[in-house]
């Protein structure tokens, strides 16, 4: 039986990778509480908490997960569960402050952007992820956040991953009114519009409209009464107190007066020099070719196209996502 710490990163007979004994705590400092622990993240209004939780037992391959949204949750990444563990990844779910299961402070001086980043910083540390074993993985803001943070601190990453993430939010508003909004029902695209323009996007009908016109073509495509169960906990839980005024009420692109619509980094991709890959999918919110081009732009970038895929392409293009993910996982 080989140890707790024992892994195997190639393939065996059979096709199936080796698997570790993942939830073996033993020596571990969160088996109180079978892998999950609060960390205290220090800002300027204060010390808050953030919920983390464990996944796997593999100390050469770590990997932190940031959540989308902005204020959205770890919960439509449990979809990891069902892959990465057989694939000999230790992975970490995290609850962003303001999110879900971390606390959530009524105060709009902590969402910014900065501040996020030093939050990732310190949860690193929390976990004691290091340069020879962190990989980060962000997904749709979570990519965003990541990309950040590498530029600040790529010092500690073994890797990184960019999932379903443009490196330009000007771009991205472009891309969604010059190839997404054509593509709708003009009278639903006008009732969406006007009631974004009126403020009123509590009104029920304003997600009936972006959902049927939008989320299922682009976000996820499947049927609504078959969306997973996390991605429905994930979208019944997103903090709009977060998430409309650094994205906007919506996944048509930015609005105009959100905090992140001026912000790129496109061209500051060419510093990144950890490996890196870059996930696009063909019915994303996100323009693919514009991601292929990241990973292009990247001194060691990788790109994974997921055809049948679409925002959450976890779910719509799986098996595709998720092979392409522990191979790279498993190059670094």
């Amino acid at each position: 039986m080989p140890s707790a710490a024992t892994t195997t990163s190639g393939p065996v007979p059979g096709g199936r990778a080796a698997v570790c004994e993942y939830l073996d705590y033993s020596g571990r400092d969160d088996v109180f509480g079978g892998g999950v622990r609060m960390l205290p993240v220090d800002t300027h209004a204060g010390r808050f908490r953030v919920w983390t939780k464990r996944i796997g037992n593999n100390p050469q391959l770590r990997m932190l997960l940031l959540h989308g949204g902005p204020g959205a949750t770890h919960e439509y990444l449990e979809a990891c569960d069902s892959f990465l563990p057989a694939a000999g990844v230790e992975y970490y779910y995290y609850d962003q402050l303001g999110s879900a299961f971390s606390d959530q402070p009524d105060d709009s001086s902590l969402w910014e952007l900065d501040r996020f980043v030093d939050e990732v910083e310190q949860v690193r540390r929390a976990l004691d992820l290091e340069r020879d074993n962190f990989v980060l993985f962000g997904q749709s803001w979570g990519g965003l956040l990541a990309m950040e943070y590498a530029l600040a601190y790529q010092e500690h990453l073994k890797g990184l991953v960019i999932s379903n993430m443009m490196s330009d939010a000007p771009a991205y508003t472009a891309y969604a009114r010059d190839v997404i909004m054509p593509a709708m029902d003009q009278d639903a695209l006008g009732e969406i519009q006007a009631l974004e323009a009126s403020g009123d996007i509590e009104n029920p009908r304003y997600m009936e409209l972006l959902t049927e016109h939008h989320y299922l073509h682009h976000i996820l495509r499947v049927p609504i009464n078959e969306w997973p169960n996390p991605v429905q906990r994930a979208f019944a839980a997103i903090n709009p107190a977060i998430y409309v005024p650094m994205q906007g009420p919506s996944e048509l692109g930015m609005s105009e007066d959100a905090k992140l619509a001026r912000w790129s980094r496109f061209d500051d991709l060419a510093s990144i020099e950890v490996p890196t890959l870059v996930i696009g999918a063909r019915h994303d919110s996100m323009d693919p070719a514009h991601m292929e081009e990241m990973a292009r732009r990247l001194p060691s970038g990788r790109y994974l196209y997921c055809p049948n895929g679409s925002h959450l392409a976890m779910y719509d293009d799986q098996q595709t996502y998720f092979s392409g993910l522990v191979d790279f996982l498993h190059s670094l």
